[in-house]
């Protein structure tokens, strides 16, 4: 009889993570590490508590920012501003794994919470500063946030039309920052496993970004013309772009090499004399050619619905996909069939969000807890550091503790 493994556990499980954060870097970094398991404290100001609380009321009523990047966390809301605040957080890193914060430039060293000052102290704490544009030089105090960052790592300048640089429709300064910190976090986690020893992790959103723009960097830096504005285009292929459908969708497609371009003027263009021309026989002649090219491509895409388009593309081997909206996003076909949505617990409900993208197989899926309310743990983590009931109604009535 085959005896039916159990689940591995989840990977962090036993890791304690410590936050002093707000907005996205920060929050979306320490949502990582508690989706793998690791239980995080979140610290917040009393005064409305991290400021993504208040950036909109979209999600049930709840902003939209803060609901994605805060669940399974716990709130303990405290003014850092009084000795008695800062010592309840000196208390929760003593026993913690992980400390990690995005205060604006000095503040944590000001507070004796950077990450040289906390790792002198415990030296098996790993403690992550993500910052905006690093510690030194002469931007360091300069204040930072995603658009302005965008700005600063030339990613606006390839973004958008040939008229119109756009910033990103998401805050990929902030989502790149976090990313690079929790992947740091848990590469200082192995080392610590080998030499007991944790250590500072340093994160700069312009540097994440700026390792981002690898392929336009290299393009400029090394070919000496920055790569052009195209929209949905392509600045070296073609076609390569979005084409509106006759029922009012659009379907972008990609065409590689010559071999499919000849394949998608036979089966789909049904125009198969423009595979030899010269005119449009090979990429860089559509390239140069590119309105005449897009002009074919979009009579034929025309013609068709969206579905149509596609499974039409799709046939004749032609990398293409559809132009969704969010409301389509939330319903994708491909997310249902995987069973990615899950509900999470939020102070107006459950809301539906999607699992972590890191899928283990042969473990137990991740446990996405709820998003908290301000303060909600404060009382029960005040407690577990030792605060007695006197202490506890003193910090609350001089409003160090909510």
């Amino acid at each position: 009889m085959i005896q039916r493994m159990r689940p591995l556990p989840p990977p962090l499980e036993g890791i304690t993570v410590v936050a002093v954060e707000q907005a996205v870097a920060a929050p979306f970094a320490t949502r990582q590490l508690a989706d793998l398991g690791a239980r995080v404290i979140k610290v917040e100001r009393i005064d409305g508590g991290d400021f993504a609380r208040g950036y909109d009321t979209a999600a049930g009523g709840l902003a939209s920012h803060f609901v994605w990047c805060n669940r399974g966390k716990e709130s303990i809301a405290l003014d850092l501003k009084d000795e008695r605040g800062l010592d309840v957080v000196r208390r929760l890193v003593a026993d913690a794994d992980v400390f990690v914060q995005n205060l604006a430039q000095g503040a944590a060293a000001r507070l004796g919470l950077d990450a040289a000052t906390l790792c002198a102290a415990h030296p098996r704490l790993i403690a992550v500063d993500i910052s905006g544009y690093g510690a030194s030089g002469p931007y360091a105090d300069k204040r930072a946030y995603d658009m302005l960052v965008q700005c600063e790592a030339g990613l606006v300048s390839v973004t958008g039309t040939p008229e119109q640089p756009v910033k990103a429709g998401i805050p990929a300064a902030d989502i790149a920052a976090a990313m690079y910190a929790f992947s740091g976090v848990l590469a200082a986690l192995v080392r610590r496993g080998a030499t007991g020893c944790g250590g500072p992790v340093e994160v700069s959103m312009l540097e994440a970004l700026a390792e981002w723009m690898g392929h336009p960097l290299h393009h400029a830096m090394h070919g000496g013309t920055p790569p052009a504005r195209t929209g949905l285009a392509h600045s070296v292929i073609a076609p390569y772009d979005s084409y509106p459908t006759a029922d009012g969708g659009r379907v972008l497609l990609s065409v590689q090499n010559d071999r499919e371009w000849r394949r998608l003027t036979e089966q789909v263009l049904a125009q198969p004399e423009l595979g030899a021309d010269p005119t449009y026989a090979t990429n860089a002649a559509r390239v140069a050619n590119r309105a005449g090219t897009d002009a074919h491509v979009a009579k034929a895409l025309g013609t068709l619905d969206a579905d149509e388009a596609v499974a039409r593309l799709e046939e004749a081997g032609i990398a293409c996909a559809r132009l969704r909206d969010l409301h389509e996003v939330a319903e994708h076909p491909q997310l249902a069939a995987r069973e990615r949505w899950r509900e999470v617990g939020t102070p107006v409900g459950p809301l539906r969000t999607l699992l972590p993208p890191i899928t283990l197989p042969g473990g137990a899926e991740a446990d996405l807890g709820d998003v908290p309310a301000l303060g909600e743990h404060t009382e029960a983590l005040l407690r577990a550091v030792g605060m007695t009931d006197e202490l506890i109604a003193a910090l609350r009535r001089d409003g160090v503790a909510a």
